[in-house]
């Protein structure tokens, strides 16, 4: 075989292979890494940032001994497959830097190491728009986790409008999002077929809808509005406990109890799935870190055993139950599945949580891990309120990666029939 065939063939496998990779996944830290969460404005925060706009990643190594960490940062494309574009491309200055800024706990019974990268930086910029994932490596260059967070551009406007969904057999626990893209006076090619569309519910990557295409086009506007591409079920509002201060309860917390380190004691949560809906508020799945007597709770917040239990009716024997929120990303690994307590017929797990004001949920799942939204143990009930991210991608026929032209948001507080 002449060697031209042969790297012919070569070419065309590594074309073949590049074109069929699977869709990134987000890498779940280890038992001593906590608390990954971006932050915006000293806020815990959604990662969809304006590019250019100023934004941090932070976590805490439970292990507190300084451990030298490195980030690389890669972009993807919409539907988070590798990018065509070389990293001088996207990132303007050097990658794989080491995070410089960090300090220890103060004044807790659980040591740990806080560490804080903020974006952009003197050492590199992020110069265009898209999907991006941070990945932070130890001193052996082992990954420790990944995040994804996205930057985009406010090139094009998305009003949006969440109503009740049009199929009557859905009708009380499904919201659909109605929504147009205004293109503005700029000419792009192809639209139809050029802008791609994601929609989150609550910042989750998890629930995405994603590759959604225009139902239609008036003028220079494209037209959103399906009866099941654009649906979610709706859920139930978030459960939430507060344990900023270890000398008091309430309502949420029935006792704390000491050890090694602390212990926050919740009360038995119902299965809510046979329930009337009732409001009150939430935090859409988000965690404040928060020790009430602190200066910076950052570094004086402790760390609690935190003991979740579920009164549930139902024996889910073919599923998985995870406690999830922002807190831990709605990871579902054993360290957050809940176990059937025979004896007290609950469903329990304790978890390690930073002190604060945190929002959970009991995400169930198949064997398989896939969310089943559909028989949440919370229920579905379309007066719940929630908050709807709308990413809108664009690559023209002559691009090379797909730019993110616009971000809306849109609550379902107000929502139409």
């Amino acid at each position: 075989m002449s060697n031209i065939i042969k790297l012919i063939i070569v070419i065309f496998g590594f074309n073949t292979v590049f074109s069929q990779s699977s869709a990134e996944q987000e890498i779940t830290p280890p038992y001593n890494i906590k608390a990954v969460s971006f932050y915006q404005r000293d806020s815990v925060a959604i990662p969809f940032f304006r590019l250019g706009d100023r934004f941090e990643l932070q976590f805490d190594d439970l292990f507190g001994n300084e451990a030298d960490y490195y980030y690389t940062i890669t972009q993807y494309s919409y539907d988070w497959k590798a990018t065509n574009l070389a990293k001088v491309e996207y990132l303007q200055g050097m990658d794989n830097q080491r995070i410089i800024t960090y300090e220890n706990s103060f004044n807790t019974l659980q040591l740990y190491s806080h560490y804080v990268q903020s974006f952009p930086n003197r050492f590199n910029t992020i110069t265009k728009s898209g999907n991006y994932m941070i990945k932070v490596f130890n001193d052996d260059k082992e990954i420790v986790f990944s995040r994804k967070f996205i930057l985009y551009e406010d090139i094009v406007a998305i009003p949006a409008i969440v109503r009740k969904s049009r199929d009557i057999q859905t009708i009380q626990e499904k919201q659909n999002i109605d929504f147009t893209i205004n293109l503005g006076e700029t000419t792009y090619q192809n639209p139809k077929q050029n802008v791609k569309v994601t929609i989150f519910q609550n910042g989750r990557f998890d629930t995405a809808k994603n590759n959604i295409a225009p139902q239609y086009t008036i003028g220079n506007e494209l037209v959103y509005r399906y009866n099941e591409e654009t649906q979610f079920w709706a859920g139930n509002e978030f459960w939430n406990y507060e344990n900023s201060t270890i000398r008091a309860t309430s309502n949420s917390v029935l006792k704390f109890t000491a050890g090694d380190i602390y212990n926050t004691h919740l009360y038995a949560n119902q299965e809510r799935k046979n329930k009337i809906y009732t409001y009150y508020p939430d935090i859409n799945g988000r965690f404040l870190v928060y020790n009430r007597g602190a200066e910076n709770s950052s570094i004086q917040a402790d760390y609690t055993w935190v003991y979740f239990t579920l009164d549930a009716a139902t024996t889910f024997t073919n599923n998985n139950i995870y406690v999830g929120g922002m807190f831990n990303n709605y990871a579902k690994t054993d360290e957050y599945k809940m176990e059937y307590n025979k004896e007290s017929g609950y469903y329990e797990k304790a978890i390690l949580i930073k002190q604060g004001f945190v929002n959970f949920e009991y995400t169930l799942t198949d064997k398989n891990g896939k969310v089943d939204s559909k028989n949440a143990i919370d229920g579905n009930f379309y007066q719940t309120e929630n908050q709807y991210n709308i990413i809108v991608y664009y690559r023209g026929n002559n691009d090379r990666y797909d730019r993110v032209i616009g971000h809306g948001t849109t609550s379902s507080t107000i929502i139409k029939n």
